[in-house]
């Protein structure tokens, strides 16, 4: 059976992403947590589902941002990933990071972070599997008393079509794009609660 994918479409998926993380995650998120990342960065987020979305429910998620990190680098977060526990070791998962790791690409991210629980070994061998490294050791991180490994990706810089780096790019760059044609991205923003200590990913 072949896996599809789709970007987060609006508040109607927020039913099935609430019931795929919180059954799944030990960490408790409110609504409001889903809702500070899915509407302000709807394009980095991706359901999984067995068939045809327009017939079925979803059985994996990934919820990222993409934001200024200390006025200095463009970085990208990867919030929550949750795969049905039936559906696990088909490379969902896998394909779910690979699907955002392109989105903050394009948008010009410059390094990718995220929380783990430090002895959820699957989850250590995915990220690491795609280029993460552990950065450090965060105790007693989560709620239920676990540490966390903190996991970073370099992301190397990407060039426009003249040969410009458009890694990191300014605000004033995203107008040019916009006034020559070329398809306006979305590009990462400050938020005022950019800290060391974000949401756990798991």
């Amino acid at each position: 059976m072949s896996i599809m994918y789709r970007q987060y479409s609006g508040e109607e998926d927020l039913p099935y992403i609430m019931d795929l993380v919180q059954s799944e995650l030990s960490e408790p998120y409110v609504i409001y947590t889903f809702r500070y990342f899915l509407h302000q960065w709807p394009h980095l987020s991706f359901l999984a589902y067995p068939s045809d979305p327009a017939t079925s429910t979803p059985i994996g998620v990934i919820v990222c941002k993409q934001s200024m990190h200390r006025e200095r680098a463009n970085r990208g977060y990867i919030a929550m990933l949750s795969v049905s526990k039936n559906w696990r070791k088909r490379g969902i998962a896998s394909t779910l990071v690979k699907n955002s790791l392109e989105a903050m690409k394009e948008d010009g991210v410059q390094e990718i972070v995220l929380e783990t629980e430090y002895d959820n070994s699957a989850a250590l061998s995915l990220y690491e599997s795609l280029g993460f490294i552990r950065e450090k050791r965060l105790y007693r991180f989560y709620l239920n008393g676990k540490d966390a490994f903190r996991l970073v990706l370099t992301v190397p810089p990407t060039y426009s079509d003249d040969g410009s780096d458009r890694t990191g790019s300014s605000p004033d760059s995203i107008l040019s794009d916009m006034s020559s044609g070329r398809r306006a991205m979305f590009r990462a923003i400050r938020v005022s609660d950019d800290s060391d200590d974000e949401e756990s990913s798991r």
